[in-house]
């Protein structure tokens, strides 16, 4: 019996568009924030999500800051963080991530994390705290947190969001039809329940999706539109790029005019701001989304 070699996936048939090219992180300003958050044993998404802007935002001297760990209770099919059992829980977290950007001089943070299924809590007291911590030290600093699914415990919810950032973000991720494949442990109807009961608490809400996932014009459309219901301000659309082989296959690579086709579509709808581009991810040019 002969071996034949599996099919290339679709994903792998595709040539990565030129616009999906990124230029390699570089320059003095990048490697001294690469010292820092090494020497601070800090985890930030830019590194465990492979993100294609790290070299433009680090080398401006900012960072998305991910706390709790670098171990997720999820298993989406598109995230690249890694999955398992976590066992970090530090509670000195807070002061060294206020240091760091105390050191960095960061006028805007953004702060994300892990999903944290296990605790009770969430870790929502390492996120209060994380945030009370930077506003004492450097109270200059304007915070967005980016927030996982606490699936329903709304007393979690209010103590993450209660520190005093600025915006609260919390993602979507895709489209409706899609969150079985893309996020199984999501579920679509909580996650708006969530932007909805942020924006009640007085938070400017912010959003984000992936597109080239198999979403249609009209699925991206009635997104917008239950984003719109539930108070979201600000929306970020960006393309899905496969990070392993073991993930989802991009289903195809979204055009740079089908991006500004939907900035429009959002703007026209209500939204204060719509990041939209094929490299737009939940933190690229956060600052503007205060």
């Amino acid at each position: 019996m002969i071996d034949l070699p599996l099919a290339p996936s679709r994903a792998e048939r595709q040539r990565k568009p030129d616009w999906l090219r990124v230029k390699l992180p570089i320059g003095p300003d990048y490697k001294r924030v690469r010292k820092l958050v090494d020497e601070y044993k800090l985890n930030t998404i830019c590194q465990s999500g492979n993100c294609p802007n790290m070299g433009e935002c680090w080398g401006a001297g900012t960072a998305t800051f991910m706390i709790l760990g670098n171990v997720c209770t999820r298993s989406c099919s598109f995230c690249a963080v890694k999955t398992g059992r976590p066992t970090e829980y530090d509670t000195d977290e807070p002061r060294r991530v206020a240091e760091a950007i105390d050191l960095m001089q960061v006028k805007h943070a953004v702060l994300t994390s892990v999903n944290r299924d296990e605790l009770k809590d969430r870790g929502a007291e390492i996120w209060y705290q994380t945030v009370r911590q930077i506003k004492e030290r450097t109270p200059q600093t304007t915070i967005e947190t980016l927030i996982p699914d606490v699936r329903g415990n709304w007393d979690a919810l209010y103590r993450m969001i209660d520190g005093g950032q600025e915006v609260v973000s919390h993602n979507m991720e895709t489209v409706e039809e899609l969150y079985r494949k893309v996020r199984p442990q999501g579920r679509y109807a909580r996650s708006l329940e969530e932007l909805r009961r942020i924006k009640e608490a007085g938070k400017r809400t912010k959003t984000g999706f992936m597109v080239g996932l198999g979403e249609t014009e009209a699925q991206v459309e009635r997104i917008l539109d239950d984003l719109i219901a539930v108070g979201v301000d600000v929306v970020t659309i960006g393309q899905y790029l496969q990070p392993t082989a073991m993930h989802l296959a991009v289903d195809s690579f979204v055009t740079p005019d089908t991006f500004a086709h939907y900035k429009a579509v959002g703007m026209a709808k209500g939204f204060d701001f719509v990041e939209s581009g094929p490299l737009v991810r939940s933190s690229y040019h956060a600052e503007r989304h205060l």
